[in-house]
């Protein structure tokens, strides 16, 4: 009858019992088992806790096709119970460090799978995959081709092709200043260089933005710049289009409504209306209501794509009253005369202002929204709340944006009939008397 071995004897089997070990746990002592479940073996060691918990930690499988392996794994078995004891007497717990170890390495990894995107990561790469999956579902084919190839052709190679993680703001407020001279020497107009920067800078921010979201980079030069781009450009375009002075706006306004044309009328609307370029360009007629003189601009056509109401002074309705009895087109309300189906082009209100002899003198941006803002802040014509809601600018505040667009609509539409009514007296004294909203 075989004598029972002390518990706290070690190193208790040989190389032959673990060749030869049967179905159930074999002690090596110390807390370490042979494990063998049929054709399975594997090495288990016991131990209790600090917390007085009894845990069993797996050491491996245990290896038993010949005396070498048998050997090796039982070396290796016991070198590993015996590390896990030491920690266990310092207060540590073998399976805890274990897993820290492993999320740890874990963690090393990703970073290192991290690292290595973000190296491959060029701002080239990241530009492409942010086209391929939002520009190109939600724009245009040709919006869509035009954003990416903006990129490509103005982006110098050198910042183009380096990982995103590595452009900084300095070098992308260079790279886009190369692009003024170059611009400049195809004889493109200092107003859309300035354009085509700020197109160009938004796009980037974009794809910046993205890139942080998927772990590609940590910061946004694009957004970091805007400031200085506006801070290098010349006084006339600081932030702002060439904008003709209101004091002269009723004398122009006299000079246009004698001009012939959908893009004399065009311009009109636009600037009785305050509204965008592309806004008044793209207008449809259902979007105008002419019983109720409003006119809504979908969201998806708002730049900071939000539906916009404007009241209609009553010389805009009467400009719409005109084009809907001529019946140019059955959706657009200022068609181009040339491309059935297509609006006006925004060149044509543009070479309108050249035949007028005023394109030295404004933009149509600027005599469309920043002649009125001017009017209106200067000669106290609203609240500024008022002339913003008008403008259509974003209100960063959800609430209060929600509160002006509800409160402010008999407000704006005092406010626009105030500036029909001023832009129609260029004779008089140009003071309107306006009335309490």
């Amino acid at each position: 009858m075989a004598t029972k071995r002390p518990a706290a004897r070690l190193h208790l089997l040989t190389v032959r019992e673990i060749l030869a070990a049967k179905d159930g746990d074999h002690s090596d002592g110390g807390g370490l088992l042979l494990r063998v479940r049929g054709d399975s073996a594997s090495w288990v060691l016991r131990y209790t806790a600090t917390t007085s918990r009894r845990r069993e930690m797996g050491l491996g499988v245990a290896h038993r096709n010949n005396s070498a392996q048998a050997g090796d794994s039982l070396t290796t078995a016991r070198k590993l119970a015996h590390d896990a004891r030491d920690l266990v007497q310092r207060g540590g717990d073998p399976i805890d460090e274990r897993d820290r170890q492993r999320g740890a390495a874990r963690e090393a990894e990703q970073a290192q799978k991290v690292e290595k995107a973000r190296e491959r990561a060029t701002l080239a790469r990241a530009a492409r995959d942010y086209h391929e999956r939002v520009i190109e579902p939600s724009r245009s084919g040709k919006h869509a081709a035009q954003w990416i190839s903006s990129l490509e052709n103005h982006v110098p190679a050198a910042v183009w092709h380096k990982p995103i993680a590595e452009v900084t703001a300095p070098e992308l407020l260079a790279a886009l200043g190369a692009v003024r001279p170059h611009e400049r020497a195809r004889n493109i107009s200092s107003e859309k260089v300035t354009e085509t920067l700020q197109r160009l800078r938004q796009r980037l921010d974009a794809v910046f933005e993205d890139a942080i979201f998927h772990g590609l980079c940590t910061t946004n030069p694009a957004a970091a710049i805007r400031r200085k781009m506006r801070e290098a450009q010349d006084t006339r375009q600081r932030g702002e289009f060439a904008a003709l002075p209101y004091r002269e706006a009723p004398a122009f306004l006299a000079r246009l409504r004698e001009a012939e044309g959908i893009a004399a009328r065009c311009l009109e609307f636009a600037v009785l209306t305050a509204a965008r370029t592309g806004e008044v360009l793209g207008a449809t007629w259902g979007e105008i209501d002419l019983d109720a003189a409003l006119w809504t601009v979908p969201a998806a056509r708002m730049k900071a794509k939000e539906a916009h109401t404007v009241a209609l002074p009553p010389r805009a309705v009467e400009i719409l009253r005109s084009l809907a009895a001529l019946k140019l087109d059955a959706s657009l309300v200022f068609p181009s005369p040339m491309l059935t189906g297509k609006p006006l082009s925004n060149m044509a209100m543009l070479t309108l202002l050249g035949r007028m002899g005023m394109r030295d003198s404004t933009t149509v941006h600027g005599l469309c929204r920043a002649t009125f803002s001017t009017w209106a802040n200067e000669t106290g014509a609203a609240r500024p709340d008022v002339i913003e809601a008008c403008l259509a600018h974003e209100e960063s505040n959800r609430v209060r944006a929600a509160y002006n667009r509800a409160e402010f609509m008999s407000e704006r539409r005092a406010l626009l009939e105030a500036w029909a009514e001023y832009l129609s007296k260029p004779l008089a004294t140009n003071v309107v008397p306006l009335r309490a909203a």
